[in-house]
């Protein structure tokens, strides 16, 4: 998506490129000269000095801005107003609607740049913003300049405009009339947490899956449905219709996972900063150096682009990164890494090769086998690169940018948030063998964390009134298949796993062994709680005994699912293996496998193999930075280190 509105951008800039002088893009007038029809909402305000100020303040970022159009678009939005009806997993979403529509693909839709937007449109956008900002009783504490960036835009990314401002106005505003008059609300970070409390308690219906095409537009307040820019949006939407400055905060990678990350910030009457998230467990504004997630570098979005940033890179718009060519965002770190705000130096001695002085230096944070920009700086030939407000617990790269792509110049390196200290991955060294589980952070497997007090139990009742214990779950699984040796001297007919509290029941397969040394599990009668999330009939309690540990028991309720066998007659139990539900990111027999490590400057094949177990076994060199590809399916994959005995994702 990006690279497509970067052209437009550029296109843009060509066709004003004739009268423009300033390096930073078109003037006011290069704009007006481009679009006549602009001229028609400066005169429009041109008695309410302040209207006309926001005026020209949109009027000189449009360049900067576009949407994307066609009916291809429809379909696309589609997938999100099916997910959000809340009765069809994603992966089905997605299945129906391509059956439906066909396949979406970027280039079957136009991106349009807002130098051609309606002058009605942008009218109207003004005059709504005003009206809520000044009628407001926390208007009086909200600066000009936050209003402007925070309230006042008419669009939150590149979605097709539409009107929006006066509907959800109406639905919302009227939430407020209980606090209006009172004192605390001329505070807007008072009125955001009543508006969070409220926007916090409605569904929402999460989902990484449809996040290849643009921003769907104001729909998502109806909707709820999408991943987190989009429930970013659907903030934005609500704050900034009722004259409250809500800004969206931005990873442009995250420090940790091979994508960038969203989330909103609120402010209070001294313009102070708060982080929030329709998806966050609580409905709190909190002190955004609370925020425990691994950052490297946060940005916070505004309208307008950053002259300064790009003065200050002094190349080309076409020598710069794209992600940094037209940057409408501001560096915000220091507010997020508080105390653990670091320079970061990286001196001369640790670059590939010596760069010329002034050169821009990339800090690029892994993504997949690749390494995206998060920052930069200019290279001193005396100190190297200087990074200013870098938060750590990051592995980083520096790289330049050359004909269209990042090239390395440094080898990665860990930047520790406690103390600061850069530790470099080494090359070469001993070899040691390394036994693999999963090739992807199991923090983001959520549902093997739902079986920690999981319990399995046995008894002669079907009821399950009185029972006895066999074995309770204390730590999350860390592979597919987990063997759990039973102690108990008592035969049962009647088997079961219990899921505990809030997990609903998650669980992909279990089996029980009439004895540990016994290869083929009890069969019997799959009983249980009926009832499953999707209302599809697609994670029923009958899954965990299928045989399959890539379906799963979804139970309806957050509370009380199980299920189990009636083995017909009592039985010995001394065995139970189980799988937790899973992303499929644990070691699958049979796909191929090809793990690599991070040698000499690039990374280097240990070899390819093809599992008969769920663990891979290698040999590589002891601390070097390492990535499992799965040649066969899936695409969740990510740095990681091998110590102590086990895999450490970063």
């Amino acid at each position: 998506m990006q690279k497509h509105g970067i052209l437009l951008i550029v296109c843009t800039f060509l066709i004003l490129a004739s009268c423009t002088k300033s390096s930073v893009g078109p003037s006011l007038e290069d704009i007006l000269s481009a679009n006549p029809k602009l001229q028609v909402v400066l005169d429009k305000f041109q008695d309410d000095p302040l209207k006309h100020r926001a005026a020209v303040f949109l009027i000189e970022n449009l360049p900067f801005h576009y949407s994307y159009e066609g009916e291809a678009l429809n379909d696309y939005l589609k997938l999100f107003e099916l997910h959000g009806k809340g009765t069809m997993y994603p992966d089905k979403v997605l299945d129906s609607i391509k059956r439906a529509c066909g396949p979406f693909h970027m280039d079957r839709l136009e991106a349009k740049s807002d130098i051609y937007i309606d002058p009605a449109y942008l009218i109207k956008n003004i005059e709504w913003a005003f009206k809520v900002w000044r009628e407001q009783p926390w208007g009086k504490n909200v600066s000009f300049d936050d209003f402007c960036e925070f309230i006042l835009p008419y669009r939150v990314g590149d979605e097709r405009l539409e009107p929006w401002r006066e509907r959800i106005y109406n639905k919302y505003n009227p939430l407020l009339d209980g606090i209006r008059e009172l004192p605390e609300a001329e505070d807007p970070k008072y009125v955001s947490q009543v508006l969070m409390d409220s926007l916090h308690k409605a569904p929402v219906y999460f989902t990484e899956l449809f996040s290849f095409g643009p921003h769907y537009g104001p729909k998502v307040v109806d909707w709820r449905s999408g991943s987190c820019v989009n429930f970013t949006d659907l903030q934005l939407y609500v704050f900034r219709a009722l004259g409250l400055p809500c800004s969206e905060e931005i990873m442009l990678m995250r420090g940790n996972k091979n994508v960038p990350h969203y989330w909103n910030a609120a402010f209070d009457k001294d313009g102070n900063s708060y982080r929030c998230s329709i998806l966050d467990p609580t409905s709190e504004l909190n002190s955004p150096d609370n925020y425990w997630d691994p950052k490297g570098k946060v940005y916070r979005r505004t309208f307008s682009v950053n002259r300064g940033m790009i003065l200050a890179m002094g190349k080309k718009p076409e020598e710069r990164h794209p992600s940094f060519r037209y940057p409408c965002f501001r560096d915000v770190t220091a507010i997020y890494a508080g105390s653990k705000n670091r320079t970061l130096t990286i001196g001369p001695e640790n670059f590939y090769s010596p760069l010329k002085k002034g050169e821009p230096v990339y800090l690029c944070s892994a993504s997949f086998m690749d390494w995206a920009p998060i920052g930069w700086c200019l290279y001193d030939k005396q100190l190297g690169a200087v990074f200013e407000d870098v938060e750590g617990q990051v592995i980083f790269r520096l790289g330049t940018y050359e004909n269209g792509s990042i090239c390395p110049q440094s080898d990665p390196f860990l930047l520790d948030r406690e103390s600061g200290e850069v530790r470099f991955f080494p090359s070469g060294g001993r070899e040691v063998e390394v036994t693999l589980l999963h090739k992807y952070e199991l923090y983001f497997e959520p549902f093997v964390r739902r079986m920690v007090d999981g319990v399995f139990e046995g008894s002669n009742d079907p009821h399950f009134n009185r029972k006895d214990t066999l074995f309770i779950i204390k730590e999350f699984p860390e592979r597919l298949w987990n063997v759990a040796q039973v102690n108990s001297a008592r035969s049962y007919r009647y088997v079961r796993y219990y899921g505990p509290k809030d997990s609903y029941c998650n669980i992909s397969e279990a089996a029980f062994y009439a004895s540990a040394a016994d290869s083929v599990p009890l069969k019997g009668k799959i009983i249980g709680t009926p009832g499953c999330n999707g209302l599809d009939g697609s994670h029923e309690y009958t899954n965990v005994f299928d045989g399959d540990p890539y379906t799963s028991f979804d139970y309806a309720r957050p509370t009380g699912g199980w299920s189990g066998l009636d083995l017909g007659a009592p039985q010995r139990i001394e065995k139970i293996v189980f799988t937790p539900r899973n992303r499929d990111n644990f070691i699958r027999t049979d796909d191929e496998y090809e793990l690599f490590y991070y040698n000499n400057g690039e990374w280097t094949s240990a070899g390819r193999v093809r599992p008969h177990s769920d663990s891979l076994l290698y040999k590589v060199p002891e601390g070097a930075l390492l990535y499992l590809k799965d040649h066969t399916r899936g695409k969740d994959e990510r740095i990681f280190e091998y110590k102590n005995g086990k895999q450490q994702f970063w």
